[in-house]
């Protein structure tokens, strides 16, 4: 029977899977019987193994860490010219200066250029803001004299009103009316004369000619009445109206001119005395500028404020983020750069830095060695001064699993020898005892959170939870659960620090023991569970591992941080 392809390749694969799993097992159960038949079939004698017989005597708790020596007081000169300079003259390092010595002179010559045309600025400000001055005061004159001319012609107004309704007005109107009377009184007369010429003429004694004279006389006189109570109606109703309309306008007109102009000349005055301010600050401003570059130009050459040995700033730190250039001539410098140190005590500080897993141990007050690299027959006592509260950012930025404080310590006595940036170690003394029970921090491992060493009798391991105190990396107080004379793995095995307390038999007092099946000699694990068996010590059980101290008192330095 012929099948597909397809089958075919699906009955192989599983055939493969198969065969192996089947391998896998026996692979399994081969290992199994090999670990098992080493560890209950050789035994391996006890000098082959490391232990440490528990010690009593002095033992000092201490951390000691590398530091650098720097002064306790100093001054510390910058660079205060804006924007990026170049230095012209430097004063040699380590050269005892006295105050007012020339330290260092930057570049000043664009400085130079920009006070030229900044004077040029000044003036031109200078005469804009005297212009804008005097204008103000010609503004002002001219808004006296606007003033007091609509001031006149509003009282000119004023007074032609009332010289019209009180003295002009009366008077015409008296004239039509005295002419009205003389008119009235002619006109009487030469009607009289008309009609007695006319008696007269009847009679032959005059001519006719001349009655026509006298009636002619009589009608124009008639006539000049009519005209005068015309001229009287026209001054009543139509004249005074007109001219009164006029006069009280006039009024009107002037007193608006008044209030007008009275508002122009405040707002010319306004505008002027704005244009002066402005001026003026303009004027200001320009002159705050020269001040500065002058200023500027003067910062531009640094002395020093006081004796002192010079120091570079650059030879004072060390920048993380790449190698800087030591201070030299020709270098640029910017704005608020340090450029120079100069000590104003002979006291001298220690700068640390302390690891975080050993915060607890240190307290502000406890008392150092300090010994110096350069001066090594030489020791010098301190005290912790201040603990930094937040770790110290350079080295969280480079190593964010790395938290560590910036502590200063106080240097005892003047510090004759001690130079800036010596590199030290900073031994400080957390506590002392006279008679310490010890044994080295690898032989302590925690099991269920506690604290277990495993004890060597008769050629057998027995593992005990003892009660420890503070260690100095290298040796652990032991204060309960251990006697002077007895050995303990300086390797503990692994396998048996993973149990649990359910495994373990109580005995008397604090302790409790577990006889162990196998022998000494087989305890030792591979190189790699016991490197995967230190995740269950402490960051400083971690970093002590493997150290074998030269002598049980504490007195080996830690290698540098």
């Amino acid at each position: 029977m012929h099948l597909p392809n397809n089958v075919l390749k699906g009955i192989s694969r599983l055939r493969l899977s198969w065969m192996i799993v089947f391998f896998s097992l026996i692979l399994l159960v081969l290992g199994y019987l090999v670990f098992f038949s080493k560890e209950s079939g050789q035994e391996i004698k006890t000098s082959e193994q490391a232990f440490f017989s528990v010690r009593q005597g002095a033992l000092m708790i201490d951390v000691t860490q590398a530091g650098t020596i720097r002064p306790r007081e100093q001054i510390i000169l910058k660079n205060e010219v804006e924007g990026q300079t170049v230095i012209l003259f430097l004063i040699d390092e380590g050269t005892e200066v006295k105050k007012g010595d020339l330290l260092v002179e930057l570049d000043a010559s664009q400085l130079e250029d920009q006070r030229v045309n900044q004077q040029i600025q000044v003036i031109n400000a200078e005469a804009t803001f005297i212009n804008g001055r005097e204008n103000l005061e010609v503004v002002k004159n001219q808004a006296l004299a606007d003033v007091d001319q609509a001031t006149l012609d509003l009282e000119f107004a004023r007074q032609d009103l009332i010289q019209y309704q009180e003295g002009e007005y009366p008077k015409l109107e008296k004239e039509a009316k005295a002419k009205i009377t003389l008119a009235e009184e002619t006109l009487t007369n030469a009607k009289n004369t008309f009609e007695w010429s006319k008696k007269i003429y009847e009679e032959k004694y005059i001519s006719e000619t001349e009655l026509k004279r006298d009636e002619l006389a009589w009608q124009k006189v008639r006539l000049d009445l009519d005209l005068a109570n015309d001229a009287l109606d026209l001054l009543q109703n139509f004249t005074v109206k007109r001219r009164m309309a006029e006069l009280e306008s006039n009024l009107r007109q002037t007193t608006m001119a008044l209030e007008r102009v009275k508002r122009k000349v405040s707002a010319d005055i306004a505008q002027a005395e704005a244009k002066l301010k402005a001026s003026q600050a303009e004027y200001q401003q320009q002159q705050d500028k020269l001040d500065k570059i002058t200023v500027q130009i003067g910062k531009t050459k640094i002395y020093a404020p006081m004796e002192g040995t010079v120091i570079y700033a650059t030879s004072t730190k060390i920048n993380w983020r790449s190698s800087e250039e030591p201070l030299d001539e020709g270098q640029a410098v910017r704005e608020r750069q340090e450029l120079i140190h100069l000590p104003t005590t002979s006291s001298y500080n220690a700068e640390v830095k302390i690891h975080e897993s050993r915060l607890e141990k240190i307290r502000i007050g406890l008392p150092v060695r300090i010994t110096i690299d350069a001066l090594p027959d030489r020791t010098f006592t301190g005290t912790v001064a201040s603990i930094a509260p937040l770790p110290d950012p350079t080295s969280t930025f480079m190593n964010p699993d790395l938290k560590v404080y910036n502590s200063v310590i106080h240097i005892d006595g003047n510090g004759q020898g001690l130079r800036n940036g010596m590199s030290c170690q900073a031994e400080i003394i957390i506590d002392q005892f006279d008679n310490a029970i010890y044994v080295p921090v690898q032989a302590v491992i925690q099991q269920n959170g506690k604290p277990t060493v495993f004890v060597v009798r008769d050629n057998r391991f027995i593992v005990r939870q003892v009660k420890i105190g503070m260690d100095n990396n290298r040796m652990v107080h032991v204060l309960e659960g251990l006697q002077p004379g007895e050995n303990v793995l300086l390797a503990p095995p692994l396998t048996e620090a993973a149990k649990t307390s359910q495994d373990m038999i109580p005995t008397e007092g604090n302790t409790q023991e577990t006889l162990a099946t196998r022998q000494v000699g087989s305890t030792i694990e591979s190189d790699k569970q016991r490197s995967k068996g230190l995740k269950n010590m402490t960051p400083e059980q971690r970093e002590a591992f493997g150290k074998k101290p030269k002598n049980g008192n504490g007195t080996n330095r830690q290698p540098k941080d």
